[in-house]
């Protein structure tokens, strides 16, 4: 993959990153020229790494509470677990993904980039129910919420938090949830529009905590 292919850095990278921008530029140059070549991206998504990909994820990191333990679902080529663990290192952050040469993928880069706060699980998130508990749990482009939540809220404490990014049919994967939102006590439901003013297209968040407290 020849570098000219991946989409420039936006203004607005620096802004959304801060201090951590270093560390997201290394990220997105290895996978703008490995990425595909690994199945971790299409063909079509060099060109638009940055705004697609890398910038829609880490606009979600003003939502990730400072000492956090978080547990991104699917994570794939690192959207959003990986570029949230960038940007936000006070937070904790385990990456649940089943395929191997995906989670091959992420530990070298949780290596190269040097990052204390991350670890890698392979798997399904249903495999760790009862394995651990955290506050906050993430998921970009995993499933429709009505499959999404019975495979998260399990995961989560009592009063913790879903962050999911979602597309622009996101009222009507909450209406087809209805009754799975009720089951899994998921209550304060709403959905927060990120990014206005700094992205080319904003990012919508489904956001919601479980339980009585917290």
């Amino acid at each position: 993959m020849s570098e000219t292919q991946v989409e420039a850095e936006p203004g607005a990278a620096a802004q959304i990153a801060g201090d951590r921008v270093g560390a997201l530029r290394e990220f997105a140059r290895d996978l703008g020229e490995r990425g595909e070549e690994l199945g971790l991206i299409g063909p079509l998504e060099p060109p638009r790494l940055w705004t697609r990909h890398l910038l829609n994820s880490a606009i979600l990191a003003p939502l990730i509470s400072a000492g956090s333990r978080v547990a991104d679902i699917g994570t794939g080529g690192g959207m959003p677990g990986l570029v949230l663990a960038i940007v936000r290192p006070d937070a904790a952050f385990r990456l649940i993904e089943p395929m191997e040469r995906r989670c091959n993928w992420l530990n070298e880069q949780v290596e190269r980039l040097g990052l204390d706060n991350v670890e890698v699980l392979r798997g399904r998130a249903e495999e760790y129910h009862g394995a651990f508990e955290v506050d906050q749990v993430t998921a970009r482009a995993v499933t429709a919420l009505r499959k999404l939540v019975p495979l998260t809220a399990p995961l989560l404490r009592d009063g913790g938090e879903m962050l999911f990014l979602k597309g622009a049919s996101v009222q009507n994967e909450i209406d087809a949830a209805e009754k799975v939102l009720r089951k899994h006590r998921v209550r304060d439901i709403s959905v927060e529009e990120l990014g206005a003013g700094r992205l080319a297209e904003t990012t919508r968040v489904f956001r919601a905590k479980i339980g009585t407290h917290g």
